[in-house]
């Protein structure tokens, strides 16, 4: 059985937590498996009223018989890690892999100072330096540190050995295509790649071992740092639109700009997508609210589906029609 990898088409934010819950439940997965950067994404599921923020966790929380795990590739901030498990009490279900990088205070406090903080904007998480020092083979692993020894294991192996046996895996990436440090606008990206290829390598599967590419996209785009944002609106308009949000880890607000067909079209290449999911339909289209079926979605909002698949030429067959996961329509077997 393949595995379905999840990764977002614009700077990040693009609602991929709210995606993954999605499929997680209705599908019934069997395994949620983060690859990415660390603590400095978050992924916010609002599920029957109760808001889950996670920062380590994979989002496919909310299914309570799916095995929750952090591949090798991801960096680690064990205070994150535990203050979740804890909350949501899922330790159980929880594996991590030996091999994950640990943030320790000395790398948060890099990230809080110079140029990282000043010219980037970073989070402040203490990622980045943690990954730089893992690519210079000074940093400490999850392995090392003795911390959480009952949840550690092997991850490629667990995933690997889940799909041999046919079972359904979600692997989920963070940030966005246009954050990647090779794709996007360096010097204003993350620390490492996060497209589709680098997520299955950060979990450890092979690239045949990923059948569908599930390309997640917010009906606007928004960013958080610096870096060049192309239809960038200014406070007033976005307030206007109803689209001001705030950053899941750092509370910063977005900046906010139309919906960007070109870079639709670059990521949809980069990542190999199959399929597309457009979250905040709503937020763009009110009427659209709660709506679950695509033919009782209102004329201009269905332009607005046709117009991206016309640009991407990929089917979008999750459409996003407000914050909980069941507000959801799914196309993906009305479409040949």
């Amino acid at each position: 059985m393949p595995a379905t990898v999840i990764t977002g088409g614009f700077f990040g934010d693009e609602g991929k937590g709210k995606i993954v819950s999605y499929l997680a439940l209705k599908d019934k997965v069997d395994a949620t498996v983060r690859g990415g950067v660390g603590p400095n994404a978050g992924h916010t599921v609002v599920y029957k009223g109760k808001e889950y923020k996670l920062r380590m966790l994979p989002s496919g929380i909310i299914n309570e018989s799916s095995k929750l795990m952090i591949g090798p590739g991801v960096i680690v901030s064990p205070k994150v890690l535990l203050n979740e498990m804890g909350k949501y009490g899922v330790k159980s279900r929880v594996l991590v892999d030996n091999n994950c990088a640990v943030i320790e205070e000395e790398h948060i406090t890099r990230d809080n100072t110079g140029h990282l903080k000043e010219t980037i904007g970073t989070t402040g998480t203490g990622t980045g330096p943690a990954n730089s020092d893992r690519v210079l083979r000074i940093g400490r692993l999850m392995k090392d540190v003795g911390i959480l020894p009952e949840i550690l294991g092997d991850v490629p192996f667990e995933v690997n050995k889940m799909l041999d046996e046919e079972k359904q895996v979600l692997v989920e990436g963070t940030q966005g295509t246009f954050l990647s440090l090779y794709f996007g606008e360096y010097p204003y990206v993350t620390s490492k790649d996060v497209c589709a290829s680098a997520i299955c390598s950060d979990v450890g599967i092979g690239p045949k071992r990923a059948d569908e590419v599930l390309l997640v996209f917010k009906a606007y785009v928004t960013r958080v740092g610096g870096g060049y944002l192309q239809g960038e609106l200014n406070e007033i308009e976005i307030a206007k639109r109803g689209w001001k949000e705030v950053g899941t880890v750092t509370g910063r607000v977005r900046r906010a700009a139309p919906f960007n067909f070109e870079l639709a079209r670059r990521a949809t290449m980069l990542n190999s997508a199959t399929q597309i999911a457009i979250t905040k339909l709503d937020t763009l289209f009110p009427k659209c609210k709660g709506v679950t079926r695509y033919d009782d979605l209102q004329v201009e909002a269905k332009t607005f589906v046709n117009q991206v698949e016309d640009a991407t030429g990929v089917n979008v067959t999750l459409i996003g029609t407000g914050a909980e996961v069941l507000e959801t329509i799914d196309r993906r077997r009305n479409i040949n």
